[in-house]
């Protein structure tokens, strides 16, 4: 697992080399969010508000929403509506309530059109305020309303008789009269108090008055999520999950990247690091003629997001001197006749474009003959007239497993592996003329196929 920090430039690398990828599942994930648009039919959200009058507690507030959203008042304003196949069942899960600020429950209703909201938050306020008032009343609206009126009766009967009884004790000329008249008064003073404490108290005065403060606003918009906010939220998370998806890929990658490393995964010793120029985008692959490959080569993946941008390079001059090296070296450890096989992974370009250049510098001394092998079954050819074998692989393009397989393929084939050569690519730097390139300049090669190279 590579242990690297992942960085503003990692993501801003991402972005750049696979912009295109990143554009179709962008696009992708749209038509799928707007597929959605269209299972989940558009909804349409109005409240309707209540007032308790009075003090109320939190805990009250709280269970009068729930009182609001029960089933009792729903399957009533179901009933009530009459709407064909909506049950109250199916209306609960509509139906929502919450306590705002200054003792109002605020009962919202979903429908799918914006007639059909209104009336279902109008009818479940209504039928909320018709039983929290028969609840607070102990019994019926007639007998809630009738209550109260006859005690008022006999407290103001009460008082006439008391009146009547301190009239009928004499205008106070003698003591006996004067202390009835006056426990008469208290009498009526505390009678008054009595009933003010018990209209303070009594909760079907008090809190069973609600209103429903107007009818419920027409929505003119439909309910989040909408079909934009699908198809935006779609987008944006296909996007997402494909960024998220290349940074897991890069903390779980294995491939080597350091000359060190793959040369130990082969066994045997580095002689070189060649460069080789970067494709220019229109460029013409033989392995386009592949419906597969014109479909990866449209969407950015035949490059390599995760290694850094590539250096710029000298002048052809100076990529010449990094093969013409790598050559001495293989003469240094071939014996005469010298002649080497040349192992390149398949589908590692880099690699396969170096080889050529390679078998172009060494002109026939050594003689080298050119193989792809492929990296999930490794076969090299038999050993023949070789003297050893020489790979040739891009940095951070293979595993220490598949490296190790390509070794244990060559042994296979009685090949020994003489030497590693890793393969760079770099930016051509732009000629400031267009003067003619030097006579010994020898343009790369591209080899391609089981076996070529320079004539034995």
């Amino acid at each position: 697992m590579s242990e690297d920090t992942i960085r503003l430039a990692t993501i801003g690398r991402i972005l750049r080399r696979r912009r295109r990828l990143l554009a179709v599942l962008a696009v992708v994930g749209a038509l799928f969010g707007y597929g959605t648009s269209l299972v989940f039919p558009p909804r349409y959200t109005t409240s309707a508000s209540v007032l308790l009058p009075g003090q109320w507690e939190e805990r009250e507030l709280l269970t009068q929403v729930d009182v609001a959203t029960s089933s009792t008042v729903v399957d009533r304003a179901a009933a009530t509506l009459g709407w064909t196949g909506v049950s109250g069942a199916e209306l609960r899960d509509r139906v929502t309530a919450e306590a705002a600020d200054g003792n109002i429950i605020k009962i919202s209703g979903t429908a799918d059109t914006p007639e059909r909201a209104q009336r279902l938050s109008d009818q479940v306020a209504r039928q909320f305020v018709e039983f929290a008032a028969r609840i607070a009343g102990g019994g019926t609206d007639a007998e809630a309303a009738t209550e109260p009126e006859a005690l008022r009766k006999k407290v103001e009967e009460t008082n006439r008789r008391i009146t009547d009884l301190a009239n009928a004790a004499g205008p106070g000329q003698t003591v006996e009269s004067v202390q009835g008249r006056t426990a008469l008064e208290k009498l009526r003073t505390s009678l008054e108090q009595a009933m003010t404490k018990l209209d303070e108290a009594d909760p079907a005065t008090s809190k069973a008055g609600m209103v429903v403060m107007g009818p419920a606003a027409r929505p003119t918009g439909e309910a989040p999520p909408t079909r934009t906010q699908l198809i935006v939220a779609e987008a944006l998370l296909f996007f997402l999950l494909a960024v998220i998806g290349h940074l897991a890929a890069a903390r779980t990658n294995r491939r080597l990247r350091t000359e060190p490393e793959i040369a130990a995964g082969l066994g045997s010793a580095l002689l070189g690091t060649v460069d080789v120029p970067e494709e220019q985008s229109g460029a013409h692959r033989p392995e386009d003629r592949v419906p597969r490959d014109r479909i990866r080569r449209l969407l950015g993946l035949d490059t390599r997001w995760d290694l850094p941008t590539p250096p710029s390079s000298g002048d052809e001059a100076g990529r010449r001197i990094r093969y013409r090296r790598v050559c001495a070296r293989l003469r240094d450890r071939t014996p005469a006749p010298g002649r080497l096989l040349v192992v390149v992974p398949d589908g590692d370009e880099t690699a396969r474009r170096a080889a050529g250049q390679l078998v172009a510098e060494a002109d026939g001394d050594p003689l080298l003959r050119v193989v792809e092998v492929s990296v999930d079954r490794p076969i090299v050819p038999d050993r023949d007239t070789e003297s050893g074998a020489l790979v040739v692989l891009s940095a951070g393009s293979r595993t220490a497993e598949e490296l190790a397989g390509i070794a244990e393929a060559c042994a296979d084939g009685r090949h020994e592996v003489v030497g590693v050569v890793v393969a760079g690519t770099v930016r051509i730097r732009p000629t400031r003329s267009a003067g003619r390139p030097p006579d010994d300049a020898t343009p790369a090669l591209a080899v391609r196929g089981q076996a070529t190279g320079g004539s034995p």
